[in-house]
């Protein structure tokens, strides 16, 4: 069964730069959750905390695609190094001024400076797989493996800062973030034989226009998906609250995470024949049908089945969606196409969170999922009018370069 994950990962240098790159992403599904855990016991103030963990995000959404743009042009060994030493550089400043209770806005200001510069590794790494791998088909294995990553990513890195600045200190959490992104970058950048040859900017041999007709409509689509897994997230932990089970919410999340992961697993095993595109518009509808039954759920044992089951959407969604802008994008502003759709996903995730936390607060749990349900439906009709707007799905207007709605 996976023979297929055996054959990507034997190439050259392929295990080295995926795990050193698991390890660069820890930040990733750590550091806003420990801004939060940090300040909040520090001062007491939730709204504090949450204004500074959103600097951190909203400067990580803004200069994103301006790192991914650069990472394209003059390569990953010179811009990948001085990010992550000044996003750790932010960090380390930011519990500096958290613990020596310095007045707003400076640790907004170090917040904002860590989150603009966190190197853009998950981009990174798969622009290394589709440097590497021969072939489309075990390309998407390689993309198939890195979202089980991913996964794993925010099943470890929510558990490890909680139990971290809840256990040890209020500092380790993070403390262990920064030392993780400095170790897995590190290592990331030192597999030379890997990087993709920089584009060289505009004219450089592999740059070109991007077809903003086709990544348009797909940074909206994330957009929709990243409200999805923002108000679910806050939903889930209102309706375990709502049941006594709040430290529950954890485990379901986790189940929900874990039915990706055993998806994302599944699809780098087969060989599938429908395009990127039309896998990522019903896997989308899908993911949209299965958040449905949620706000009719009133056991914590069905929910946690429910989700479980939704789970199964997410990963074949997010491998489609990284395979279409890999054949959409030039090859040397790939890692500016797969940032601008992550981009989009993170984008998403507060306002998803916050309408939901508004229904919640006047309707309850059970009905803040259909926030969810929507979000996932209309992201999928957004994929569904753009492809028949592009006369893809009639078969009309083919895109010049083989990829189309």
């Amino acid at each position: 069964m996976f023979a297929t994950y055996r054959r990507v990962l034997s190439l050259p240098g392929a295990l080295v730069f995926s795990l050193s790159g698991l390890v660069a992403r820890l930040p990733i599904s750590m550091v806003s959750l420990g801004i939060v855990l940090l300040v909040s016991t520090q001062t007491g103030s939730y709204g504090l905390a949450g204004s500074v963990s959103a600097s951190y995000l909203i400067a990580n959404a803004v200069f994103a695609v301006v790192q991914a743009r650069l990472v394209d042009r003059i390569g990953q060994r010179r811009v990948l190094p001085p990010a992550i030493g000044l996003f750790a550089l932010g960090l380390a400043l930011l519990m500096v001024a958290v613990d020596r209770e310095w007045p707003a806005p400076v640790p907004h200001l170090f917040a904002a400076l860590s989150g603009a510069a966190l190197p853009q590794v998950g981009s990174s790494v798969r622009a290394r797989w589709s440097y590497v791998v021969p072939s489309r088909r075990d390309l998407q294995t390689a993309f198939a493996f890195e979202a089980v990553v991913d996964e794993s990513v925010f099943m470890i890195g929510p558990t490890l800062v909680t139990l971290l600045a809840t256990a040890v200190h209020p500092l380790a959490g993070l403390t262990t973030a920064m030392v993780a992104g400095l170790v897995g970058t590190a290592v990331l950048v030192s597999q030379k034989s890997t990087e993709p040859p920089p584009s060289g900017g505009a004219r450089g041999h592999a740059a070109g226009p991007m077809a903003w007709s086709v990544l348009g409509p797909l940074v909206v689509c994330a957009f929709m998906m990243g409200m999805l897994f923002g108000g679910a997230e806050v939903a889930t932990v209102a309706f375990a609250d709502e049941h006594g089970a709040k430290s529950l919410s954890g485990v379901l999340l986790a189940i929900w995470a874990l039915g990706s992961l055993l998806s994302g697993l599944a699809t780098g095993t087969v060989h599938l024949k429908a395009a990127p595109a039309t896998r990522f518009r019903w896997g989308l509808l899908l993911l949209g049908l299965l958040m449905v039954p949620l706000p009719f759920v009133t056991s914590f044992l069905l929910l946690a089945v429910f989700l479980f089951l939704a789970g199964f959407a997410i990963s074949p969604t997010l491998i489609a969606s990284v395979a279409w802008v890999e054949e959409t994008v030039p090859v040397g502003r790939i890692t500016e196409g797969i940032t601008l759709f992550s981009t989009g996903l993170a984008a998403g995730v507060a306002p998803g969170a916050a309408t939901v936390g508004i229904v919640v607060d006047s309707h309850g749990a059970s009905t803040a999922y259909w926030i969810t349900a929507a979000s996932g439906l209309l992201g999928a009709a957004v994929a569904f009018a753009a492809a028949f707007a592009t006369g893809s799905i009639t078969g009309r207007r083919p895109w010049p370069n083989g990829s189309s709605w």
